[in-house]
């Protein structure tokens, strides 16, 4: 019969994801990415292991953004093993500050600035970081669309909080790309106890936020918000300690070289102080807001 010969469905589309608020501006991201990947590369003039991280950038959050537009329309995103909302959410904070790290990096690593390339590969290269920019904003708005508003912790990731790990932990990640070179961190006490500060802070951060992605935090038989709370005061007091201790060990007697050049080390060391009072003052909002969902929003 006829209805024996109609194929079955395997899957619904999910049309409407195209046509959210969230869903229009991942089609922005995904152009603004790959456009700005695609002048980059127009231009082949970008130098060394920044302009290969701005590179890996674009082509990162253009590959994943696809994937979750995919995964959404087809609806198989009830079908994974994690939660979905605290995956995206967490995505599209890295991916905010990826793409303005690679607005403020792809500059310098470019030679439009300097004004000693031809007119072609420095508009192209100047398209590029203004592309970049946009798509930052692109991704700041999806940020905004997403975060979980006061009362709503259905979503941990979408939160303050959960949005504040993600920051945490690409802070660090920053700190450890400066400090690649192990050589100099091996003489003071010093020193050693600030890269301790820093790889243990961001292990527990990275693995409360993989824990979240993959549901398992249910499962820990204890009250998980107190913890949560007492580990942001932890770290608040080990990454003060480190805030204090780095600069002391790094740059007493240690005047900035003249000259200092676009590698040089003392800078590299000057930019782990800023990041290390960066993150600082994020564990320190974070344990504030945390404190407030867990003493206030539940006893109110």
């Amino acid at each position: 019969s006829g209805s024996e010969m109609q194929p079955p469905l395997g899957w619904n589309l999910n049309f409407r994801s195209l046509i959210t608020p969230v869903g229009i501006v991942r089609f922005f991201e995904i152009f603004l990415s790959c456009t700005a990947f695609s002048l980059a590369a127009a231009s082949t003039h970008f130098e060394g292991a920044s302009g290969a991280w701005c590179m890996f950038t674009w082509c990162f959050c253009f590959i994943v953004s696809v994937l979750i537009m995919v995964v959404e329309l087809f609806g198989f995103s009830e079908k994974l093993p994690l939660s979905w909302d605290d995956f995206t959410s967490a995505f599209a904070m890295l991916a905010a500050l990826m793409v303005f790290t690679s607005s403020i990096m792809y500059p310098s690593a470019s030679t439009f600035l300097t004004g000693t390339c031809s007119d072609s590969i420095c508009a192209y290269q100047a398209a590029a970081t203004a592309m970049s920019c946009v798509c930052f904003v692109a991704y700041a708005i999806e940020v905004g669309l997403t975060r979980s508003r006061p009362g709503d912790i259905s979503s941990f990731l979408a939160t303050v909080p959960g949005l504040l790990k993600v920051f945490e932990a690409y802070v660090a990640c920053l700190i450890f790309s400066l400090v690649s070179d192990p050589k100099p961190y091996k003489i003071e006490p010093g020193q050693q106890w600030c890269i301790a500060v820093y790889s243990i802070c961001f292990i527990v951060t990275l693995l409360i936020i993989i824990l979240t992605i993959g549901r398992c935090l249910t499962y820990i038989p204890f009250p998980l918000e107190k913890v949560l709370v007492g580990y942001n005061a932890l770290a608040v007091l080990l990454y003060l300690t480190a805030a204090i201790i780095w600069p002391i060990f790094n740059f007493r007697g240690n005047p900035r070289p003249n000259p200092c050049g676009r590698d040089c080390s003392w800078d590299r060391l000057l930019g782990v102080t800023f990041l290390s009072f960066f993150n600082l003052i994020a564990y320190i909002v974070d344990l504030v807001y945390s404190s407030k969902m867990v003493f206030v929003t539940r006893t109110a």
